[in-house]
């Protein structure tokens, strides 16, 4: 039964790495190279004939850039324990990050900006974000409706018509790139389950299966997406940016974004700043 046990992990293994070098396009001549180790020895690993070191998966792991979340499964899998730590974010040896985290988010006012984790989940906001998002979904409604686990999903806040979707006035071309969007991140990296639930989750709502069916992959002729924001006497346009932590060691810390958003145009910046005064 032991033999059994080590058998499957080591085939566990050898199914990673190839599913991560496929997913890099490379060969295994690539790879090895790449490694400084023998084809042969690729080969091995990948059909379970060898077993890797704990130095030869982290030493693959980074050269194949897998994440630290899928290099610890990588590690298990190949028999040891994980070394990757995942740390709360109210931890108190997290407070040099939260601090320089609420630094980019003060001064991103009066615009919004939040932090999301990689499920979409809202961590952190500035003012900015929650007039934003209190202007179109009243607090107690987004609590009682949108708050799971603690959590507020923003993905499910846009897609439910009971959130932010009767007031994107170019919901579908939003839609679109998020459905993109997260079915790019729900098959970007092995044992991503959970990012699959909320694709799926996403294709339950109204309209959107036939939106992905249908959607184009045409090039755009503009030069960034906006999301349109339309309320009664209302009309917002903003984009965004994005922005992840360097050289992250921690799990939490190399999923987590911060996104900032800027009027797209005119109009908006200045209804913006008659709304929300410096």
């Amino acid at each position: 039964m032991q033999q059994q046990a080590s058998n499957h992990q080591q085939s566990t293994f050898g199914t990673m790495l190839k599913q991560w070098r496929d997913r890099r396009s490379l060969s295994q001549l690539d790879l090895a190279l790449s490694s400084q180790v023998s084809q042969r020895h690729i080969s091995f690993l990948e059909s379970g004939r060898a077993k890797p070191s704990q130095e030869m998966v982290l030493q693959l792991a980074t050269v194949l850039e897998i994440p630290l979340r899928q290099q610890n499964l990588m590690l298990s899998s190949a028999g040891f324990a994980p070394i990757h730590a995942e740390t709360d974010l109210l931890a108190p040896e997290m407070t040099p990050v939260c601090k320089a985290i609420d630094f980019m988010l003060n001064q991103q006012e009066p615009y919004p900006a939040i932090v999301i984790d990689r499920y979409w989940n809202l961590l952190l906001t500035n003012q900015g974000a929650a007039r934003l998002i209190n202007t179109f979904i009243d607090p107690n409604k987004l609590q009682a409706l949108f708050c799971v686990d603690g959590k507020i999903n923003l993905m499910r806040v846009v897609f439910d018509p009971l959130g932010l979707r009767p007031f994107i006035a170019n919901w579908e071309e939003v839609a679109g790139h998020l459905l993109q969007r997260t079915h790019r991140e729900a098959n970007s990296s092995i044992e991503s389950e959970q990012s699959a639930l909320l694709f799926n989750e996403l294709m339950s709502y109204p309209d959107a299966s036939e939106l992905w069916n249908n959607s184009s992959h045409s090039a755009q002729h503009t030069l960034l997406l906006t999301m349109h924001l339309k309320k009664s006497n209302l009309n917002w346009q903003f984009f965004s940016t994005i922005a992840t932590l360097g050289t992250p060691y921690d799990i939490t810390l190399q999923e987590i974004r911060i996104e900032c958003f800027f009027p797209a145009d005119a109009k908006t910046e200045n209804d913006w700043k008659k709304e929300n005064p410096i």
